[in-house]
């Protein structure tokens, strides 16, 4: 098994914010647009070097989406920036309307998703941002695991034609994929090679994930785990090649069950590949504040429970 080490742990905003300012410096089609939440969503230097191309466009997040679409028109790539809640739930008619639709190259990027937004509660913290994004025709979803992912991924969606949405949070987590790594999009990423269960994770249950398969490794158990860091596309090969020699899988993930990536490879299992499946994420109900570490050991997101899932979903086969 493949060991992993991390130097030190970072918020996965930040590494939004650097591929922010590097694309700012290669590609003078970017632009930024922000709803009034600049440092929170590490635009600051974006700002300060293109002050030209960076709009403020305050708390009007359905206008910043209006804008953002009518931009492309004239062959800008708009990167908005503010919370998940508010880039999703608050915006759904105009990003449906405006943006997907016509399939119109904005790169809708959300911060603060998920429970470890911790203390602000549950009004803002969305877990349901996945399956509304995912349910859009053209919209493709991406939830990176750590700052460097994070920041290949902000500057490889700038290279791609059509609306994403790029998904990241506030917590420091494990920065441990490489700084000079390849981002590419629909490809998952193979972590350990295993042979007895699959564990896919994505976003912050990836470190976890990880932790969860050297666990199960000292009980005997050979856990294959794979981060999906693109939940639309999904990459159907890379899973129905693991499932297909482990026989049983379990999903990881900081979002409802219903319409996450569990969601997602459930359909993906139950038309080509039908196998026990386990799936680790919030089970039908709203957070609550607290700290996140607090909060994903009560919502069942910790590593005990990556375990507790693989031995239950083994047990099925």
């Amino acid at each position: 098994m493949k060991e992993y080490t991390y130097s030190e742990k970072k918020d996965t905003r930040s590494g939004f914010g650097a591929g922010l300012l590097e694309l700012g410096r290669t590609n003078e089609n970017v632009v930024a647009l922000c709803a009034d939440l600049i440092g929170s969503l590490k635009m600051d230097a974006f700002k300060k070097e293109f002050p030209e191309r960076f709009y403020q466009v305050g708390i009007a997040e359905a206008n910043m989406m209006g804008l953002a679409a009518g931009m492309t028109i004239g062959g800008k790539i708009p990167f908005t920036g503010t919370f998940a809640n508010f880039s999703t739930g608050r915006v759904y008619d105009q990003i449906r309307q405006s943006i997907a639709y016509s399939g119109k190259n904005v790169k809708i990027c959300a911060s603060h998703a998920g429970l470890t937004l911790g203390e602000d509660g549950a009004t803002h913290q969305i877990l349901e941002d996945v399956g509304m994004m995912k349910m859009l025709p053209h919209m493709t979803v991406i939830n990176p695991c750590d700052f460097n992912q994070t920041k290949a991924a902000t500057i490889a969606i700038a290279e791609h034609e059509g609306p994403v949405y790029l998904r990241f949070g506030r917590p420091a987590v494990p920065n441990f994929t490489p700084a000079d790594q390849k981002f590419e999009i629909g490809k998952a990423v193979m972590l350990n090679e295993g042979t007895d269960v699959t564990i896919i994770a994505t976003g912050h249950l990836v470190w976890k994930a990880i932790e969860a398969g050297h666990i199960l490794a000292e009980k005997g158990i050979s856990a294959e785990v794979i981060n999906i860091h693109t939940i639309k596309p999904l990459d159907d090969e890379a899973i129905l090649k693991s499932v297909g020699k482990t026989k049983c899988v379990v999903t990881a993930e900081e979002h409802q069950m219903n319409g996450g990536l569990g969601d997602s490879v459930a359909q993906l299992l139950g038309r080509q590949l039908p196998a026990p499946l386990e799936m680790v994420a919030v089970n039908d109900s709203f957070g609550e504040s607290g700290t996140p570490d607090q909060l994903m050991e009560k919502y069942g997101l910790s590593t005990e429970n990556i375990v507790a899932a693989a031995e239950r979903v083994m047990s099925r086969k």
